[in-house]
């Protein structure tokens, strides 16, 4: 039997089979990931600088879906409140119910007398320009504030209404992750916040997702690029082969 014969066999049907397997795979990672990515996490525009430095004016984000009882310290969440604007909305929760917050000392929020670093306001600004009177955040509510302390209509503007500017935890729709575009990236956890009660939240899936889709797309490429390569490869040689001539012998 010639030599010939066996190119449907062997180590080249192999190769066609895990290439089948390899596309598939991807597939099922890549178009997997970007339905959980869709299924987890909503994007959002940023329409202030009210977040600034952190998020900046028209900044695209994505935040994970997450129920209002899921919400520590130290978050940055997408909410709505009828009485700020009943618009979506983009602050950081600094005191959840129970708490007692003020500002300032030393130029730093307390939160049940505890003095909080936060690493994410710009540098050499104060927690606060006019400062937060004590008040106790009522259960179930959350007390939130921007991180351009100098401009943000926040918590400290609705002080005279209902829950001393609190929001309930039912106006959280996500909680923010990363920032999408321009490509900041995941946004850094709020350390200061670790030592209270209850610590502080973990990041959601968002890693995951990315790597799934990531990984689908190199398993994609790499099985369709198995074909040509092999059909090239298998081309080479042949010219080769027949280039080579059997010596012929004389009796």
């Amino acid at each position: 039997m010639s030599r010939t014969s066996r190119t449907g066999e062997g180590p080249g049907r192999l190769g066609s089979v895990l290439s089948g397997l390899a596309v598939a795979l991807g597939c099922a990672l890549f178009l997997g990931g970007f339905a959980w990515g869709a299924i987890v996490y909503q994007p959002y525009t940023v329409p202030t600088d009210s977040m600034t430095p952190t998020i900046n004016v028209g900044d695209r984000v994505l935040a994970q879906r997450i129920d209002g009882s899921e919400v520590r310290r130290g978050d940055v969440v997408v909410f709505r409140q009828k009485t700020w604007g009943d618009m979506p909305m983009v602050k950081r929760v600094v005191a959840v119910g129970g708490d007692k917050i003020a500002c300032c000392t030393d130029g730093k929020l307390t939160v049940n007398g505890k003095e909080i670093d936060e690493p994410y306001l710009a540098k050499g600004t104060e927690a606060e320009l006019n400062g937060i009177p004590a008040i106790t955040v009522p259960k179930g509510r959350l007390f939130l504030l921007g991180d351009e302390r100098s401009g943000s209509l926040d918590s400290t503007a609705h002080l005279q209404e209902v829950g001393n500017g609190s929001v309930p935890r039912s106006a959280v729709a996500a909680r923010v992750d990363a920032v999408a575009w321009p490509l900041d990236g995941m946004l850094a956890r709020p350390t200061g916040f670790e030592a209270l009660p209850g610590g502080i939240s973990q990041p959601g899936p968002l890693r995951l997702v990315l790597a799934a889709v990531v990984a689908g797309a190199v398993l994609v490429l790499a099985g369709a690029a198995y074909g040509p390569l092999a059909t090239r490869l298998g081309r080479s040689r042949g010219r080769s082969g027949a280039g080579r001539r059997e010596p012929v012998r004389v009796r």
